[in-house]
């Protein structure tokens, strides 16, 4: 067989190298972009605490309207904990259990809050911190469910959380003591 057989290319298939490397590139920057998103865990730790420092305010009112009698929340900037006594240090027999018989169990709550889990009682995690407006270390439900301040009548409370530049926030009304 002598004829040379001649291997034409009717149309291009594949990428060529520079395609490649640009697709590449693009990637990369994309994937760096959202790597940073994804491992920055400012953004949920803010929103997990708001989250569970909501529910437990909503649970110590509930809590006091159950129980017929005043419960105290605790605000010192580094956990929101239950009290059935005013006194900021909240003896061991004057606390309220948690909910589900622990609490978090995380090691921020159990630093935090006396090492005790049963607790209703949680720590802000590292980084976390949270500012009450208007500026005050504890208030309480009566039996009715309302809040008060001790001495003084109860203006609409914000708790605004932040870790970083995210920020979450907790308000609890006036008169109704509605937790949102």
């Amino acid at each position: 067989m002598n004829s040379t057989v001649r291997l034409q290319r009717s149309g291009q298939h594949g990428f060529t190298l520079v395609e490649l490397i640009t697709v590449m590139v693009i990637v990369g920057i994309l994937g760096a972009a959202a790597a940073a998103r994804w491992f920055d865990r400012a953004v949920y730790d803010a929103a997990s605490f708001g989250d569970q420092a909501s529910a437990l305010i909503r649970y110590g009112q509930k809590m006091a309207v159950a129980q017929n009698r005043p419960v105290f929340v605790r605000l010192d900037g580094a956990s929101v904990a239950l009290c059935f006594s005013n006194d900021t240090a909240c003896p061991a027999d004057q606390r309220v259990l948690a909910a589900s018989g622990s609490n978090s169990g995380e090691k921020t709550t159990l630093d935090r809050c006396d090492q005790s889990g049963s607790w209703a009682c949680e720590g802000a995690p590292n980084g976390v911190s949270y500012v009450a407006s208007p500026a005050t270390g504890m208030f309480f439900f009566d039996a009715l469910g309302r809040p008060g301040v001790s001495g003084s009548g109860f203006a609409k409370l914000s708790l605004s959380v932040k870790a970083g530049a995210n920020s979450a926030s907790v308000v609890v009304e006036a008169e109704t003591g509605y937790v949102h």
